[in-house]
């Protein structure tokens, strides 16, 4: 048996089939969704740094936080396995109760430069007391204190389509690019100086 049935509920079934939609995920009902980290997957969360995090509480009342940090924060630690530190500063600790009560948790990342976004399904756990785990995670040079680790492990993971992701990009991403140009002005400037610069017979005609 795979794993369709953790994305695709029965509910979710019969809502494709009276709408529809059935036919055109009979494929993956038969070939269930990846479960593994995979080229594309790995290089996905390199870029990213941003990520929201679902989980309930034990009677499944929803809760969804914001996790940031630098590109690549949410590391691989094997090809089921996904991992990040916990940062000091949250002190409402929801994500941890629902945790505690319930290891059903949720992973959505959104690129919106690239205009793609990745959703997985899983179970996570809290990593306390375990230095050498939040060292592995923790990016030096980041201005954060971690004080314990959030383990994912992958059920399911899928590509969502595109359509109504408005572009847009970070700071640093506009400062990237803008780079560019800038350095093309600054050549396009110093040769108009240099032109400037020349008797008139030596300009070119």
């Amino acid at each position: 048996m795979n794993n369709v049935s953790r994305v695709f509920t029965p509910a979710a079934q019969k809502a494709q089939a009276e709408r529809g939609s059935a036919k055109a995920y009979e494929r993956r009902l038969a070939e269930g969704f990846p479960d593994k980290v995979t080229p594309e997957l790995a290089a996905f969360l390199a870029e990213q740094d941003t990520v929201f995090l679902a989980t309930a509480t034990a009677d499944g009342a929803p809760y969804i936080q914001h996790r940031g940090g630098p590109k690549g924060f949410v590391k691989v630690i094997d090809e089921h396995t996904l991992g990040f530190a916990d940062y000091r500063g949250n002190r409402q600790y929801i994500t941890l109760a629902n945790l505690s009560e319930n290891d059903r948790a949720y992973l959505f990342l959104l690129d919106p430069a690239r205009r793609q976004r990745i959703k997985l399904w899983g179970r996570a756990r809290v990593v306390e007391d375990d230095p050498a785990l939040v060292e592995t995670l923790f990016d030096h040079g980041y201005k954060a204190r971690p004080e314990r680790a959030i383990l994912f492990t992958i059920e399911a993971w899928d590509v969502n389509c595109s359509q109504h992701i408005v572009t847009r990009f970070t700071e640093a991403e506009i400062a990237d690019a803008l780079a560019t140009v800038q350095t093309k002005i600054a050549e396009l400037e110093a040769e108009n100086a240099r032109l400037r610069a020349l008797p008139v017979q030596q300009l070119p005609q």
